[in-house]
């Protein structure tokens, strides 16, 4: 048996054990590697490269809006934390405490951030005092802490990276401007850039931010299923400025309170990659967060002219995409399944009779197509074929969502799906939190959203049979 054929075999089949695939994945991908702390993680150069395609994306999508960067302390007050009552309890079960400077004990704990709306308010209290201050637009890249009971790579760890932005408004229109504006990014990137279909709507009550006043949220369906919040936007109203007294004087000099939002994407992104396009190889990378785009693998490269050759088509196509060559002295064939491991979205195979024919041989990760080029087309054609890749892969996954997403009338039938076939279900609900608790202690699913894109599937809600307000999307999650 091969050394490539044992390297396919590491990774586990996704339908024996979806868990033990993506462990898998994370681990022979090199996208981390696991700390001596529990529930944390070390993101390798791979996943952190992934990482920062993610932060450029995102953060030149920010700035075009007119938000700015800014960084915030590590460390919170134990006072300032529990300023605002909601917020803190929402919290306090996955709070990290420091109780010790050195040997001393200190007179305050210091809460490490498990997320920066109190430091932000602080802020603004600060610096926000007249009509011409508003709208602060700001965004932060940090990491923040949350003490989780069961962590799992990218997905929940007890440290993570992150974007929270935090701005402010003169009114409650412009917060809600704001509120949408960002989700509707949030929603445009996944599809567009991480190639993951996103569902929008707002959650209910319950599944709220802890002190919003309103949260609204993009929900993408894994490969197994389960629903991932793949970002979310919070509409804080004037609750917290009124705790941490945020005023400005408007045009008619009067004291007023500003309106607050804040919003997040996080590294399960990339936990969220991995589950939607993944296949029993590895990786599939959407060209556009792929470290390297195109794999250019000498074939017989011992034969003269080959290796000389290969270098001087990645020197071209380093002009089009992110390229890299692999010279090493490995067979081809490990090299081919260690990239396709990895999730590159081209593989360039040349060896003697492609140079001789002028031609070589490009290879999809997502479909495994061959394709054969002529050598002096490259530089068209690869831009071409990505593009194609990109919006291909979208298609699939939609198709694949689409496929997992039910609707179910009744309790009997939204038992029967999320027991059989686990994904979204479409049902209709009262509005009583007494019933959005009876589904998930029936079935273990949870509200997702109420989608933007309302349905009718019948008048009654699917768990009491009173009057329905809302179409639900349902499903277990992450």
């Amino acid at each position: 048996m091969s050394n490539e054929k044992k390297f396919v075999e590491a990774i586990t089949p996704r339908d024996v054990d979806f868990a033990q695939w993506y462990t898998d994945i994370v681990k022979k991908a090199d996208l981390v590697d696991y700390s001596s702390v529990r529930g944390c993680m070390i993101i390798r150069p791979y996943g952190y490269a992934i990482w920062e395609l993610i932060q450029k994306h995102l953060d030149k999508r920010f700035k075009e809006t007119g938000h700015e960067n800014v960084y915030m302390p590590l460390f919170i007050p134990e006072s300032l934390l529990q300023k605002e009552k909601e917020h803190v309890e929402g919290f306090a079960p996955e709070v990290a405490w420091v109780t010790h400077g050195g040997n001393e004990k200190l007179t305050e704990r210091l809460c490490v951030r498990p997320t920066s709306e109190t430091l932000f308010c602080e802020h603004y209290a600060n610096i926000i005092h007249s009509y011409r201050d508003l709208p602060k637009l700001y965004n932060q890249w940090c990491s923040v802490v949350r003490w989780e009971k069961t962590t799992r790579p990218f997905l929940r760890t007890l440290e993570f990276l992150w974007q929270e932005g935090h701005t402010a408004h003169a009114t409650a229109e412009e917060a809600m401007e704001e509120t949408i504006r960002m989700l509707n990014i949030y929603a445009e990137f996944c599809e567009n850039i991480l190639a993951i279909p996103v569902i929008k709507g707002r959650k209910t009550e319950k599944e709220k931010f802890a002190g919003a006043e309103a949260t609204f949220t993009i929900e993408s369906l894994m490969n197994d299923g389960k629903a991932l919040q793949t970002g979310t936007s919070h509409n804080f109203g004037d609750k917290f400025a009124r705790v941490f007294n945020i005023r400005y004087t408007d045009k008619n000099n009067e004291l007023k309170y500003v309106y607050q939002t804040s919003w997040g994407m996080t590294t399960r992104l990339i936990g969220a990659i991995i589950m939607v396009h993944g296949d029993d190889d590895g990786l599939v990378l959407p060209p556009e967060v792929a470290p390297v785009q195109v794999m250019v693998i000498p074939v017989q490269q011992h034969k003269e002219g080959v290796l000389e050759k290969a270098r001087e088509i990645t020197e071209r196509i380093s002009r089009v995409a992110r390229v890299k060559i692999d010279d090493s002295d490995k067979m081809p064939g490990w090299k081919f399944s260690e990239y396709e491991m990895k999730g590159v979205p081209l593989r360039l195979e040349l060896g003697p009779k492609d140079i001789e024919n002028n031609r070589c041989v490009l290879v999809r990760r997502d479909t495994r197509e061959k394709i054969f080029v002529s050598l002096d087309n490259l530089g068209d054609t690869i831009p071409e074929i990505l593009n194609r890749i990109q919006k291909d892969m979208l298609v699939r996954a939609t198709q694949e969502r689409n496929k997992k997403t039910y609707t179910a009338k009744t309790m009997d039938e939204f038992d029967e799906i999320i027991t059989k076939t686990p994904g979204f279900i479409k049902a209709m609900w009262c509005g009583d939190e007494a019933c959005e608790n009876a589904v998930k202690e029936r079935t273990s699913a949870t509200a997702r959203c109420i989608p933007f894109e309302q349905e009718h599937i019948s008048d009654t809600c699917v768990c009491c049979g009173r009057p329905a307000k809302h179409m639900v999307i349902w499903g277990k999650a992450y």
